[in-house]
Parts: C-alpha cells; sequence; structure tokens
C-alpha cells in the first residue's frame, strides 16, 4: 500500500469481528510507532497491550463512569446518553487495546506519542485492521486507578489508548473540510 493511500485510506474503526489479532502482528504495529519522530530523539513512549476482555469491559464501566462524573454536565447530551447506557462499551468490543504512554512528561512527550499514534493507526490500516483512538478512556486512564489497571508506574502518563482488530466491513469515507491556508511569500 503506498503511504497516501494509507494517509487518506485510514479510517476510525468501531465494529469488529472476533477474530484475534496475532501477537506478532501487535509488535510489528509497535515497530512501526517506535519509528516516529521524537523531539531530541527522546522516545518517550512505553506500550501497554490488553486483551484480557474481562479488563477491557471493566475499564469501559470505569472510563464511562469517570467521564460522566468529570464533566459536570459539561458534555452534551449525545455523549451522556451514549455513556450512561450500560450496553455501551467504550472499546467497542475490539480484541485489543493497546495504550501508548509518555515514560517520563518532558515538553513535548506527549506530541512525540501522538505522532507513534498516527504510525500504529496507518500500519495497522495497511495490513487490514482497523484502529480507532478511544478519547472516553483518556481520563479514567490517567488517574492512579487506572494507571493501576494497566500496570503502569505514578510516573507515567497514558496519551493514546488505541483499539485494533478486524473490522467487520469497511468504514466509508467522510468529508473532509477545505483547509485554511495562508501564504506567506
Amino acid at each position: 500500500m503506498e503511504l497516501l493511500e494509507a494517509i487518506k485510506g485510514r479510517r476510525a474503526v468501531r465494529d469488529y469481528t472476533g477474530e484475534d489479532v496475532a501477537d506478532a502482528k501487535l509488535r510489528e504495529l509497535i515497530d512501526a510507532a517506535i519509528h516516529a519522530p521524537s523531539a531530541m530523539n527522546q522516545q518517550p513512549w512505553s506500550f501497554v497491550i490488553v486483551k484480557n476482555q474481562a479488563l477491557l469491559a471493566e475499564i469501559s464501566g470505569k472510563a464511562k463512569a469517570h467521564l460522566l462524573d468529570a464533566s459536570l454536565g459539561t458534555l452534551p447530551q449525545r455523549f451522556c446518553d451514549m455513556l450512561s447506557d450500560p450496553k455501551f462499551h467504550i472499546f467497542y468490543h475490539a480484541p485489543v487495546l493497546i495504550v501508548i504512554a509518555v515514560v517520563e512528561p518532558t515538553g513535548w512527550a506527549i506530541e512525540d506519542c501522538a505522532l507513534a499514534a498516527q504510525n500504529l493507526m496507518l500500519a495497522a490500516h495497511a495490513a487490514g485492521l482497523g484502529t480507532c483512538w478511544i478519547g472516553f478512556a483518556q481520563g479514567w486512564l490517567g488517574t492512579a486507578d487506572g494507571k493501576s489497571a494497566l500496570g503502569l508506574p505514578a510516573s507515567h502518563v497514558p496519551v493514546a489508548p488505541i483499539i485494533v482488530g478486524h473490522p467487520k466491513h469497511k468504514a466509508a469515507a467522510v468529508p473532509r473540510k477545505e483547509p485554511e491556508l495562508r501564504w506567506i511569500e
């Protein structure tokens, strides 16, 4: 797959088959992630791979409750309805969650982990896998309980919770807005 084809074809996938993702394939995705650029070549990332479905369900419930409590009514109603639904699983029953975390917070470590996340998601798409960055999980994963659930030291900062799996169907393209450009010559 050509690079621009991967960039333009990657989609957020929220519907997965029950098929497992091989550990070797997950290792390939992480290898792609660690080839992302990082400020001063610090490579500040750590990766947690969660395949335990009971743990994912537990994290889903706790993250939903945390987000509803922390929002103090500022979330749009459709998000409140979604998060209040006991049937809603924030990880969409994907077989794998990969959390990219900052090992030691520095000036650009979060941005570095976001770059690694993009590499991982593009590599997954090129391999025929689907991914989705689950923002709903970020708040709770950053708590002491969230870090403990992931086996992370207190100093680590979870940045990118990304689900990975085999898509049930190809996600449709979404329209892109025309970019705002300012040329300075």
